[in-house]
């Protein structure tokens, strides 16, 4: 890398099948290797809610807001370069009689229920990961304690929180299709750090970039998770009371949840724009987590990222920094 300067711009994006999508000062576009290895270029359109409704604009209640945009967005994305990639055709070639059956029965009003019912399944597996089992787990060792780490209620719970967090992301990072994925996942960063760095965007300059990023979504979930050891430590010394009642603890951390969510992503917002010790700290966890949530990709992966992000950027990476 050179000397030049590094301009944090407000250039972001997400790894696909096969594909990145690059969001930027020209709208959002993916990028996307069809089967035949061609490289497929599309722009989308991009309608924020908080753009009709000011309120759901200001600071905090943005965050929460950008969340489940980003969510729904990133799902949809993510059926289209499925599309694309021709991995859907793959699926249908190996399909039971059965299952084409269904399919032909029913068609997409299938797929839609299977979707929806995958995501309702999601949410509920992330509840009692990351919500239910902690508090469970803390109350039974805290009675077989006798209650002697009733005051780091937060903090175990948090730890534990992260502990499952970084068990499920190595797990999956070891199956075949997910560290294909996570190489786009590299790509995409890579991608942004060189343009960020001003330098031309060739295979063997982004390369040699870092692939680790500071506004990544790994980031941003560890950010909450830092931050929900505070709030609830902090929560738990207020409301002892409450704290020791399942029920009533349980419903009192998903109040708070949203709150959390909107601190993190104003601390995302920060980093992008900042590079102090506290935010050096604050984002080191995230950043040493993307050692498992990014690979480094090959050369035709870089490809792709590089044709993302050259779709929705300016001639001059200042011209889109973060303002």
């Amino acid at each position: 890398m050179s000397d030049k300067k590094i301009h944090k711009t407000s250039v972001g994006g997400q790894a696909l099948i096969e594909g990145v999508m690059m969001l930027g000062p020209k709208g959002m576009a993916t990028a996307v290797r069809n089967a035949e290895g061609e490289i497929i270029t599309e722009y989308h359109s991009v309608k924020h809610i908080r753009d009709k409704i000011k309120f759901l604009g200001l600071p905090i209640v943005r965050g929460v807001v950008n969340f489940f945009e980003s969510m729904i967005m990133g799902y949809k994305m993510l059926m289209y370069s499925a599309e694309v990639s021709g991995m859907e055709d793959y699926d249908e070639e190996n399909l039971s009689k059965f299952e084409k059956w269904l399919t032909d029965k029913f068609g997409d009003k299938l797929m839609n229920f299977i979707m929806m019912l995958g995501s309702v399944l999601g949410i509920a597996l992330a509840f009692l990961l990351f919500i239910y089992f902690p508090v469970l787990f803390f109350n039974k060792l805290n009675q077989w304690t006798g209650g002697a780490i009733t005051n780091f209620q937060g903090l175990i719970e948090g730890a534990l929180k992260i502990i499952i967090f970084v068990a499920y992301i190595a797990i999956v990072s070891q199956m075949k299709d997910i560290k294909r994925t996570f190489m786009y996942h590299g790509a995409e960063h890579k991608s942004i750090a060189c343009y960020e760095a001003g330098e031309e965007l060739t295979v063997e300059n982004v390369k040699k970039c870092c692939r680790f990023h500071p506004r990544c979504g790994t980031s941003f979930i560890f950010v909450i998770l830092i931050f929900s050891i505070i709030v609830y430590t902090i929560v738990a010394k207020i409301f002892p009371q409450i704290a020791a009642i399942r029920i009533l603890w349980i419903l009192l951390r998903i109040l708070f949840l949203p709150l959390i969510m909107g601190v993190g992503y104003e601390f995302i917002r920060y980093a992008g724009r900042h590079d102090n010790l506290f935010v050096k700290i604050v984002s080191a966890p995230g950043l040493w987590m993307q050692r498992l949530t990014t690979k480094e990709p090959t050369d035709d992966i870089i490809e792709v990222g590089i044709t993302a992000i050259k779709a929705v950027i300016t001639d001059n990476p200042e011209d889109d920094e973060i303002k």
